[in-house]
């Protein structure tokens, strides 16, 4: 008989049940998940092993996200990434992929300073990071990253974008809170949000938004699939830090956090449990979105 057991460069996968097979995923597959109410589960990756295991365990999107500043770095932010730095960890979770299955949707971090200064330096970091294997990449705020979104999207360079808590210029919104409290806030992240949508980004992480806001703007956003991170249920995915959700922490806990590790076997089951999870529903709750 044929040892089907998934493997890594550094050894087997953890044993737990095995997963049916899966299509690639892919802008379209996106599409026809979000058209029949099928939840998309996120999580970060910077490696190729976790990235290997996060696959075996049915997550559909990895991001590789500039957050491996803080996590893997142990820097206070996310604005000291390099695009050099992001290119190799995004090569590594490829590197992973290539080993098993290969079905995940790669989005890469386009980190500070690599898209501010022009439309023509996002699309040369936006190149380097599809030439390190990414299927997309992501870019944060509203505003002034309309034009460029529309830019890369226009060079078929598929695009992420990010409001509410935008980690890159958390100083200038004021440090960790919740973002669209108020009207205006609120009427902000909306009309940014059909910009987005309107310029060609087909993706969109919702970070720390009240849920009834963030519930609303997806249902306004047919054509781009928002992603939520703390900002409760009725977005159309989640996405969660790889190490927030297994329990390994440097700094304060966000509140909305789950930590998927308590009871399960293995990494791979606790991703497996988040995947269940939030395709069912049950997380996040509507509740927890403070830090």
């Amino acid at each position: 008989m044929t040892d089907t057991t998934p493997r890594t460069p550094y050894g087997t996968l953890p044993a737990a049940a095995p997963l049916p097979p899966r299509k690639p995923i892919s802008l379209p597959r996106l599409q026809e998940m979000r058209e029949r109410g099928e939840k998309i589960a996120m999580l970060t990756a910077y490696d190729a092993t976790f990235a290997a295991v996060a696959d075996a365990a049915g997550v559909d999107c990895l991001l590789v996200g500039d957050s491996l500043g803080m996590v893997c770095q142990g820097r206070p932010s996310t604005v000291g990434v390099s695009l050099q730095e992001m290119c190799y960890h995004t090569e590594s979770v490829v590197r992973g992929l290539r080993r098993v299955q290969g079905t995940v949707w790669v989005i890469g971090d386009l980190p500070f300073g690599s898209y501010q200064e022009s439309r023509e330096q996002a699309v040369r970091s936006a190149a380097a990071l599809m030439q390190a294997g990414a299927h997309m990449v992501k870019l944060e705020g509203g505003g002034w990253t309309v034009e460029t979104v529309r830019f890369l999207v226009e060079r078929g360079i598929p695009v992420c974008a990010h409001l509410g808590l935008t980690p890159q210029t958390v100083h200038a919104i004021g440090g960790y809170r919740v973002q669209g409290r108020n009207d205006a806030e609120a009427q902000q992240l909306r009309r940014d949000a059909l910009a987005l949508q309107d310029a060609g980004a087909t993706m969109l992480v919702l970070e720390m938004v009240p849920a009834a806001l963030a519930a609303e703007i997806t249902q306004q956003l047919p054509r781009c699939h928002t992603i939520g991170i703390g900002s409760g249920n009725g977005t159309a995915g989640q996405v969660l830090v790889m190490h927030d959700m297994l329990g390994i922490h440097l700094g304060k806990t966000p509140k909305f956090v789950r930590n998927f590790m308590d009871g399960a076997a293995s990494v791979r089951d606790a991703m497996a449990a988040y995947v269940a999870a939030v395709k069912a529903g049950t997380f996040p709750d509507n509740t927890a979105h403070a830090w």
